[in-house]
């Protein structure tokens, strides 16, 4: 997304025109879902994909004569025969398309502003009217971009002031998918979560490498400096260098922090998660064998860690996926951050007993 945006800029900047298109809505099933851009050029050229098909080549044509015509619309298509994709499949659902052509150096600050936001991980909202019979908020393919605060930041159409489209707004912090309401189709970008990794060993190093490609934003936290660098770690947001006690206590980790623990050895896999086991972390995981985590768990109850906090801890950390090498180890760590992000928790095929329960109370004679 922020790519297309950028180059969306840039041909504003030189004079060029082209027409950004994107799934406003869906129904059924669909090669692409909401938030799904594409920018299309005059010569026909295209950056991004709504999913391939026919449907892409037909929003093509379309939005080159909407270029011309100067004219934003919403489209809509059936994924019937008629829509079939290259492969002959038939999805059967059904996808509104918003094209909207620009071509003026006046139209830059609405596309500056959503990259701004969107470059700064907090989130926003963008409302896109797709039918406008159904409440009096401006007309079809009308814009309008809300901050992570729900505040209207700036709008793209026939009205500036959206009339009541606030009303309508999910709190972001309740990290809603997109949705459509009342006629407006709102498109949800969810503030960015923030992963953890305390380890920078091989597992940790290609961990960071698949999170980072999937919208995570990494932190690495290692007691040596020649496995924490940007040498090996180029996607990192930050690196912090130093004992793990020191480095975990106090750092700032709130609801949208990931922590995953793949130190090197037992003991700084204890201290690591003695720090953030009881932190407002929404997922906190740790690697190892079934018998090494329940040791640990024994020496953090003995601490005072509570049985309520370890019930939390996803360990052994990853989807059982039988895996042997490290490119196998990152892949089952990162699909069960990705399944406990978008899913707003593990689904329940992929849970796992929590290992405390294992452990029997020490009962004091």
């Amino acid at each position: 997304m922020l790519e297309i945006l950028r180059s969306l800029i840039d041909s504003l900047r030189a004079d060029r025109t082209v027409a950004y298109t994107s799934i406003v809505e869906t129904k059924g099933s669909t090669p692409q879902k909401p938030g799904a851009t594409m920018l299309i050029f005059p010569d026909g050229s295209q950056q991004g994909t709504l999913g391939g098909g026919c449907v892409e080549a037909e929003v093509k044509r379309k939005a080159l004569k909407l270029l011309d015509e100067r004219k934003r619309e919403i489209l809509t298509f059936q994924l019937d025969e008629d829509y079939g994709w290259d492969d002959g499949l038939i999805c059967g659902g059904r996808m509104r398309i918003l094209v909207d052509p620009v071509f003026l150096k006046d139209d830059l600050p609405y596309f500056q502003t959503l990259e701004e936001l969107l470059t700064s991980g907090g989130g926003c909202t963008e409302a896109v009217v797709i039918d406008s019979e159904k409440k009096n908020v401006g007309q079809n393919a009308d814009r309008f971009l809300f901050d992570r605060q729900n505040r209207l930041v700036i709008s793209r159409g026939s009205v500036r002031e959206p009339a009541g489209i606030e009303d309508r707004l999910k709190p972001l912090s309740n990290r809603p998918r997109s949705y459509v309401l009342e006629g407006i189709s709102f498109l949800t970008h969810l503030k960015s979560c923030r992963l953890v990794i305390v380890g920078g060993g091989h597992v940790g190093q290609k961990v960071a490498e698949l999170a980072a490609q999937s919208d995570f934003e990494i932190w690495v936290v290692d007691d040596r400096e020649q496995y924490c660098n940007p040498q090996r770690f180029p996607q990192a947001k930050r690196l912090i260098v130093g004992d793990i006690d020191t480095s975990l206590s106090g750092l700032e980790i709130d609801c949208d922090t990931y922590c995953i623990i793949v130190t090197r050895g037992h003991h700084h896999d204890e201290e690591a998660l003695y720090h953030l086991a009881e932190t407002a972390a929404r997922y906190v995981g740790m690697i190892g064998s079934r018998r090494k985590i329940k040791l640990i768990y024994e020496d953090l109850l003995r601490d005072g860690i509570s049985r309520d906090a370890l019930e939390k801890v996803q360990a052994p950390l990853g989807i059982d996926i039988g895996s042997q090498t490290v490119p196998e180890i990152a892949v089952s760590i990162v699909a069960e951050l990705i399944a406990h992000r978008n899913c707003e928790g593990l689904p329940e095929p992929l849970k796992k007993p929590p290992l405390v329960h294992e452990i029997q109370p020490k009962v004091t004679p």
